[in-house]
This record gives C-alpha cells, sequence and structure tokens, in this order.
C-alpha cells in the first residue's frame, strides 16, 4: 500500500532519518516508538507531503485516502460537534443536497419527459445513498462520539465552546467515520480518558483501514499492532507482534549483536597480539602483513546502543504519622456547579492511589483539595503530624524559575544532594550532557513537565501528588518515572490514565464518579477484574482481599454484601427491562420503515409509475418524511444500544 525506501532527512545539519525503509500492506497496523525527538512525527509528515525528502524514495497509490490526527490542537469553528463529524463524508453530504433539489423539482408541474429523467436520477442517486450507509450516518456518528466521550448533550454544542483535548476527540471521530484506507494517529491517546481510551482500543483491532500510530502507551500498543518500528539514532528497525513481543526480540536481538561484537573484539586482541609477537621477525614478515590488511579490510562491528539502566537512591522521606490524611464530608463546587461531594478518605502511610474517572468528573479538583490549593465548600481536610506534602501539576510550572538553567532549578529543591546523583537523574529524564545548562526560559512545555518531575522526586515529601506525571514523557521516561516511583517509600495519589503505570505503582484505586468516591484494592487489572463481575452479578465474587471492591463507608459484613449483591441484581435486571424492550421495538419500527422505503424507491424508478397518474409529488413527500424518520429512530436505536452496552 505504502513504502519508504532508503529515505533520509535532516535539519540544520542534524540526521533525523538514515536510509530509512518500510513497507505497510492493506489492512495492516503498525506502531512506531522511540524518544521524543527522534524524528516520529517527521515519518507521518513525509507520508503526507508536509515535508519534502532529502534521500530516497516514497511510494503510495495515487487514489489513496488519508486520515492524520497530529499532536497539535485543531480547532473547528461555526458548526456542532455532530455537523463537523458528519461534516467528513462529503460523498453522502452531496447525494444529500441534489436528493433534496430533486425532490423540490419533482413536486413542481413538469413536462413529462424531464419528470422522467428527474425520477431517474432521483433513483440511482438513492441507490448510491443507500450504498454509502447514508441512511446510516447520523447513527454511526453518534456511536462513534459517544465512544470518545460524548453525551447526547455534548454534540449539540459547538466545537469552539469546548477546551482542545475535545477538540482532538471531534477530529479523531471525524477521521473514525471517514475509514480512510490509511489512518495516521500522532499520540491519539493523549486526551482520553481511560474509558475512552480502552473505546478506541476496540474500535481499532475491528476496521479494515490500515493503520499507522505513534504511541507511548504499552498496554494501546500490545493490543492493537502487529508490528513495531522503532526509531532509534535516525534509523527504523521492524519488529513483528505487539510491544511485549518487542520487548523479548529486542532483548535478544541485543544479546546477538554483543556476542557478535565481543567475538570481533576477541579475533581482534588475537590479531594484534600476533602482529606484535612476530613484527620484528623476518621469516614472519609475509604473515604479519597478511594480519594488518585483515585488521584493514574488517569491517567492524559497533557495540549496541543498550536502553539506560536508571540507578538513582532517593532520599528517604521523614517519617509521618500513620494516617497521612483524611478528608471528611468535604465538597467543593464552582458557582452552581457541585464537582465532588461529601467525600470521605483516609490515606495511610504505604498506600499508593491511583485516582481515576473520566475527563472533567474533577479528577484534579479532588488532588488540589489534598494538596491544599483549594479549601472545601464543607467539610474539612485534616493532614497527619509531619506530612509533607510534593504536588506534580501542569499548573506548577509556573513557579519554575526562568533564569536557573536546569541543573540549577534542580539543585535549588535538593538539598546537600550531590551534582553527581542530581545529573544521574537528570539524564533519566532526557537532559543530557550540555542539556543541563539550558535555562528553564527555553524549555518546550514537556521540558519543564520533566524538569518538574525531577523537581518533585529529590524532596523528601512523604505524600506525593501527581496529576498526569507522565503525559510528556516517552517510553524510556515512562519507565524511569515508574522505577522512580516503585522505590519511594512515601504515599502516593496518582491520576493517570496509563494503566501499566497504574499496574505497577498502585495498591488500590479510586473511581470518582458523579462527585462520589469508591475504592478497589489492588491495581488497574484488579479493578476491571471485579468490574467485570459487578457487570455479570451471576457470577460467584472473589473473596480474596485484593480483589474485594469496598465503598469507603460500606459494611464489611459477610450477611450485608450478600444483600447488596441482590440488590445489585434486582437493580441491573429492572434496569435492563425496559431498554431491552424499546430496542425489540425501535427494530421492529426501523425494518417497518427501511421496507416502505425500499417501496418506494423501486417505485419512483419505474416509467409505469409517471406514465399511470400517480401523485409523485405525494410520494416525494412520503419518501422524505420516511428518510427523516429512518434517522430520528437510528439514532434513538445507538443511544438505547449503548445505555444497555453499559449495563451489560
Amino acid at each position: 500500500m505504502i513504502s519508504f525506501f532508503n529515505v533520509n532527512k535532516s535539519f540544520t545539519k542534524q540526521d533525523i532519518l538514515t536510509d530509512c525503509s518500510f513497507q505497510v500492506n492493506a489492512g495492516e497496523r503498525v506502531g512506531i516508538i522511540g524518544a521524543n525527538g527522534s524524528g516520529k512525527s517527521t515519518v507521518f509528515k513525509l507520508l503526507l507531503g508536509l515535508e519534502h525528502l532529502d534521500q530516497g524514495q516514497i511510494s503510495r497509490p495515487k487514489n489513496l485516502r488519508l486520515g492524520y490526527l497530529p499532536q497539535d490542537v485543531l480547532h473547528f469553528h461555526g458548526k456542532t460537534v455532530l455537523e463537523q463529524v458528519i461534516d467528513v463524508a462529503e460523498e453522502v453530504q452531496t447525494i444529500e443536497a441534489e436528493l433534496s433539489l430533486l425532490a423540490d423539482q419533482l413536486e413542481q408541474p413538469l413536462p413529462e419527459a424531464e419528470l422522467t429523467a428527474a425520477a431517474q436520477r432521483q433513483s440511482r442517486l438513492l441507490e448510491e445513498y443507500q450504498r454509502l450507509g447514508g441512511y446510516h450516518l447520523e447513527a454511526r456518528a453518534r456511536k462513534v462520539l459517544a465512544g470518545l466521550g460524548f453525551t447526547e448533550k455534548d454534540m449539540d454544542r459547538r466545537v469552539e465552546e469546548m477546551s482542545g483535548g475535545w477538540a482532538m476527540r471531534v477530529a479523531l471521530a471525524r477521521i473514525l467515520l471517514a475509514e480512510p484506507d490509511l489512518i495516521l494517529l500522532d499520540e491519539p491517546t493523549n486526551h482520553l480518558d481511560l474509558d475512552s481510551l480502552v473505546w478506541l482500543e476496540e474500535y481499532l483491532v475491528q476496521i479494515t483501514s490500515s493503520l499507522m500510530l505513534i504511541s507511548h502507551d504499552r498496554i494501546f500498543l500490545d493490543r492493537v499492532v502487529h508490528r513495531l518500528l522503532e526509531l532509534e539514532n535516525g534509523r527504523l528497525t521492524s519488529y513483528p507482534g505487539n510491544f511485549q513481543r518487542y520487548l523479548e526480540e529486542k532483548e535478544k536481538r541485543l544479546q546477538s549483536q554483543w556476542a557478535a561484537y565481543r567475538h570481533q573484539q576477541e579475533q581482534i586482541r588475537q590479531i594484534k597480539r600476533f602482529i606484535d609477537r612476530n613484527r620484528a621477525r623476518k621469516d614472519r614478515a609475509k604473515q604479519v602483513q597478511g594480519r594488518l590488511k585483515m585488521l584493514d579490510k574488517m569491517e567492524l562491528i559497533e557495540p549496541p546502543t543498550s536502553p539506560d539502566r536508571f540507578s538513582f537512591t532517593f532520599p528517604p522521606p521523614s517519617r509521618a504519622a500513620k494516617i497521612v490524611l483524611e478528608l471528611k464530608k468535604a465538597s467543593k463546587g464552582y458557582g452552581d456547579q457541585s464537582v465532588v461531594s461529601d467525600i470521605d478518605l483516609t490515606i495511610q502511610r504505604g498506600d499508593r492511589f491511583a485516582l481515576i474517572g473520566l475527563n472533567g468528573v474533577g479528577k484534579t479538583t479532588l488532588l488540589r483539595l489534598m494538596a491544599g490549593v483549594l479549601t472545601p465548600d464543607s467539610g474539612e481536610l485534616v493532614l497527619g503530624s509531619g506530612v509533607s506534602i510534593a504536588y506534580f501539576a501542569q499548573q506548577q510550572l509556573e513557579l519554575l524559575n526562568p533564569q536557573q538553567t536546569v541543573l540549577e532549578s534542580l539543585q535549588s529543591v535538593a538539598g546537600d544532594m550531590g551534582q553527581g546523583r542530581l545529573r544521574t537523574l537528570l539524564g533519566g529524564f532526557l537532559f543530557r550532557n550540555d542539556e543541563v545548562d539550558k535555562l528553564v526560559s527555553v524549555l518546550s512545555g514537556g521540558e519543564r513537565s520533566r524538569l518538574l518531575l525531577c523537581q518533585i522526586l529529590v524532596q523528601q515529601a512523604n505524600f506525593l501528588l501527581l496529576d498526569e506525571p507522565n503525559n510528556h514523557l516517552d517510553i524510556q521516561g515512562r519507565r524511569v518515572l515508574e522505577k522512580a516511583l516503585d522505590t519511594y517509600e512515601g504515599a502516593i495519589c496518582l491520576v493517570s490514565h496509563d494503566r501499566h503505570l497504574i499496574n505497577a505503582i498502585a495498591n488500590k484505586v479510586l473511581v470518582l464518579s458523579n462527585g462520589r468516591l469508591e475504592m478497589f484494592h489492588g491495581n488497574y487489572d484488579d479493578y476491571q477484574e471485579v468490574w467485570q463481575q459487578r457487570l455479570q452479578p451471576t457470577l460467584p465474587l472473589p473473596e480474596t482481599e485484593s480483589y474485594r471492591s469496598e465503598t469507603i463507608s460500606a459494611s464489611k459484613k459477610s450477611k450485608e454484601k450478600k444483600r447488596l449483591e441482590a440488590k445489585w441484581r434486582n437493580e441491573l435486571h429492572r434496569k435492563k427491562a425496559p431498554l431491552t424492550k424499546r430496542l425489540e421495538d425501535l427494530e421492529q419500527t426501523i425494518e417497518e420503515i427501511s421496507g416502505r422505503l425500499d417501496e418506494l424507491n423501486h417505485l419512483l424508478a419505474k416509467p409505469d409509475t409517471y406514465e399511470n397518474g400517480a401523485d409523485i409529488a405525494a410520494l416525494n413527500r412520503e419518501y422524505n418524511e420516511l428518510k427523516k424518520s429512518l434517522e430520528e429512530h437510528n439514532r434513538q436505536w445507538e443511544q438505547t444500544a449503548i445505555e444497555l452496552e453499559t449495563l451489560e
């Protein structure tokens, strides 16, 4: 379908791509990984013709339809969310516009020849409209938007009223609805919450389009791609399989490369020893010359580049009281809008909470309450004795001193920690060599986030509050953060949509929904297992502590637990029954409307209809009314199906 062949690209004398080659076949899903700034986005821009290559060749079919989601925030104006997404189906909309004109034309008194020609044109357009899925276009758009987290109310809002993150979801929905031949997604999960991310995974593995995506999300890559391309030092290397297979295969290749390198080095040592021993002997002059030529012709194997081994010992935090923090009936809102309500939460030494929930549900507000940045409208926050908090959030970037260098900025909060250890930490977060001498004022947003993370980690705080700490980190940076947090001895409350990080760090999961908290023991996978059990209440719930879910105020008695499970089953049945009935009724109505539309389509296509004096205007009116009715019933069916899916 599309191929790179010996492509070279450089910027200001810095080589970005060197003799890079790859091919993407029809239906294949390929991930691109590599360090930040390695050139992954440049590959996409070259494919799209947004950048010019220096050397090499890019081959693709002339009529290839491409869909591209960049990292940069896109801007839309003048239309609602739903209109903006549907607008991508240009061919369908063109047919709709012409059908509307034809319908008006057929209601006018026309000569028989013109009437017949218009009717035949209408018939052909209707067949094409049906083939392109025009009748179900709005329903499909609503389904995609719902999967990406938009409510019905959101779909009627104008896009310019929404944040950049939501505008990016609109752009993503447009691409998914258009179903191009090749989809290019540059870090598509950056603006998604966990529910939308999981939905996108399931959607992408079902599409027939070819897919190339850039991502640092290990689980996302594991579940979506067939193959990985790693961009390292300007070279592209292909690895079959998903991310886990890549890790295994890369380790094998590194071992093979090291073995080849060591074998050659041993050969060189033996040859040099022979030369040194025999250089002065005339009877061995010929052999010495042969060995020298052998060395000269030998193609040297470079030692393989191994992933950085992060080793950094964090200063032990000061000991805090057993209870680190308590929220007692805490509530917070903005104006008339309540965000969190009557929150009761106790965090103890050794707790590692992951706080999850939909975007906009109030996770950042809750974290800012814990940090003391916000004051509860009601209730109270109680900090334990000796508790010191370190808080990471994007808003904290403004506190960095722009006149300091990177190293000076870290030294300002690191106490008496040695410069060598600080450089090691900075190197782990991609500030290497002379980069530690850069001024904070010239750093990008991502670089400032990494520096702030370093500051957080060297402080001797015993309670970390981290709001999306790895948003600007590549896979290597995320591994460094994971190792850092794994060795940290204090309490943690973490907001993240990185499931791998949550699995590695968390021992409890807090779910924030409708202003309320619910707690699950274990990591993200444990939470998911309990949640799936809850959605299938006929199966027995696991009894082990690590898989047991509990609300913060719930009783732990077995009898009460059984009563709650029975109540849940009854409530689930009560909610599902009317939805199931409504779905069946809608399906029957849609079938009846579709049948009548087919009859009218066939009738309007027959010349006899016009010769027998049929009321063409009335038939067209009926057709247009039924078409609108079908769209509305399809929309209701999609919405009802989504509601039912959430219960099942």
